[in-house]
């Protein structure tokens, strides 16, 4: 079978091609520095970390109040309460 070479209604779904051009020198570009902006609120975030941080996470004066019935012998814990303690924080851990 011989297909002509030039058949409009097949060279017309194409459409006309267009010449691409090449590009050409582009003009120089100029180097910029990169800006960091911080947000107010990321800022009182911040300040109320660093305070976080000085923070001490033992309360000494109930140490020592516990330390104190331990050696005089008044600090008594029943074993259901430490149960409890230990079986909530498993699960609360899980959530």
């Amino acid at each position: 079978m011989r297909i002509p070479g030039d058949v409009p209604k097949i060279t017309g779904i194409y459409g006309p091609q267009k010449n691409t051009n090449r590009v050409g020198r582009t003009g120089s570009v100029a180097s910029r520095k990169d800006v960091l902006s911080i947000s107010s609120e990321a800022k009182d975030f911040q300040t109320v970390l660093r305070a976080l941080r000085e923070v001490s996470d033992i309360r000494q004066e109930k140490v020592d109040d516990i330390l104190g019935r331990i050696e005089t012998g008044r600090y008594d814990v029943k074993g259901c309460d430490v149960a409890e303690k230990v079986i909530g924080n498993v699960f609360d851990r899980k959530a």
